[in-house]
């Protein structure tokens, strides 16, 4: 029976509706597990995102629905970040940013809440003033909190109700200990939740091996969380690890030779740096390695269509000569591992999409 020719499809990957923007690699921290604090500016150099090509950037998503205005830096220091804010939520998007807190003055505050601002993420790491001096290299704890009473008590007065404030604590054998005195901060400041966080490590200061309790939670530690959740539940206060799973849950992990076989995120979100370079994900810029074989292109340089369907990333996988990144640290394998199989992936996709179809008559009328 006669074949029948159908049109060639010209379909494309779908184009990313989340979005991570850098908007500075500048930071007034100096934290022990951070990358800034023993690189000049990180992988990338030190800049402040411009309102101009924060535009180029997001003006390039035909639509979005999560715009996440943080990376390596402090948000807080880009002068235009209320203006980004605010047009990301004109766009009709979830806006949030990870901040320190340390220049969150009351003025400050009434522009965020102003901007239509959603999720304000602190970072704290700690529950007393020496351990996060020690772990964030800035004696400024008590001017952290008084920030953020500040934000709650603007709050309250203005009658609003974002942003939601949640604190977050990176977990180190160095401070866990105090995780249960997060209950008492956060019903102070009025957050409605706080996080537990995984160590990325780099060999950096304290993202050392050592310090990283995954898979490795002693039974005093495991009180800890317990401890820690019950306060929470009682305070009526949200207490998870991040990607909203038990903390328990996720410092235990799994087996799993292929950790990065379940990432979806170099599939679904894009993270852009200060200086426009596509990465699969927020964890990339922390341990990649080494850190040109995992850029999928330039937005600065090239459109976002061209990147995200295989125009860059295609030729660059296809080149010899491209370095490729080592899996060898806490999160680079998931990272570097997930960003290969999209390189390796798309072309393959975009190809079949592509490709002219021909069917019989006969399994025409099946299909029907």
């Amino acid at each position: 029976m006669a074949a029948i020719s159908l049109p060639v499809l010209t379909l494309t990957p779908p184009l990313p509706r989340s979005v991570y923007v850098e908007t500075t690699s500048r930071c007034n921290s100096l934290c022990e597990t951070c990358i800034l604090t023993f690189t000049d500016g990180g992988r990338e150099g030190k800049k402040d995102l411009s309102w101009e090509e924060f535009r180029q950037i997001v003006d390039q998503f035909p639509v979005l629905e999560r715009v996440v205005l943080h990376g390596i830096g402090e948000p807080l220091l880009n002068r235009h970040l209320t203006r980004m804010i605010r047009h990301s939520k004109e766009r009709g998007a979830h806006v949030l940013f990870n901040t320190n807190a340390i220049t969150l003055t009351r003025a400050r505050g009434e522009e965020l809440i102003e901007s239509g601002l959603d999720e304000l993420r602190v970072s704290l790491d700690a529950s007393t003033p020496a351990t996060y001096a020690k772990i964030r290299g800035v004696d400024v704890f008590p001017k952290v909190l008084s920030n953020l009473e500040t934000l709650a008590a603007t709050k309250a007065r203005l009658g609003a109700s974002h942003p939601a404030v949640s604190l977050w604590f990176t977990a180190l054998k160095e401070n866990l200990h105090e995780l249960p005195g997060l209950v008492r901060i956060a019903s102070a400041v009025k957050a409605s939740s706080f996080h537990l966080q995984r160590l990325v490590y780099n060999g950096l200061g304290l993202a050392v091996e050592e310090q990283s309790v995954y898979r490795r939670l002693r039974k005093e530690e495991e009180a800890l969380i317990w401890t820690t959740t019950e306060a929470a539940r009682a305070a009526r206060i949200e207490f998870s690890a991040s990607g909203a799973t038990a903390p328990e849950v996720s410092l235990a992990g799994v087996e799993d030779e292929r950790p990065w076989s379940a990432c979806r995120r170099p599939w679904t979100l894009a993270y852009v740096t200060v200086h426009g370079n596509v990465l699969p994900c927020c964890i990339a810029p922390w341990i990649a390695d080494p850190y040109e074989g995992i850029i999928l292109g330039n937005l600065f340089q090239e459109p976002l269509e061209a990147i995200w369907s295989g125009g860059s990333a295609t030729r660059n996988s296809a080149a010899p000569s491209r370095p490729m990144p080592r899996p060898s640290r806490a999160g680079a394998a998931a990272c570097s591992g997930a960003s290969e199989r999209r390189r390796r992936l798309w072309p393959i996709i975009v190809h079949t999409w592509r490709r002219p179809c021909s069917v019989t008559k006969q399994s025409q009328s099946r299909s029907a």
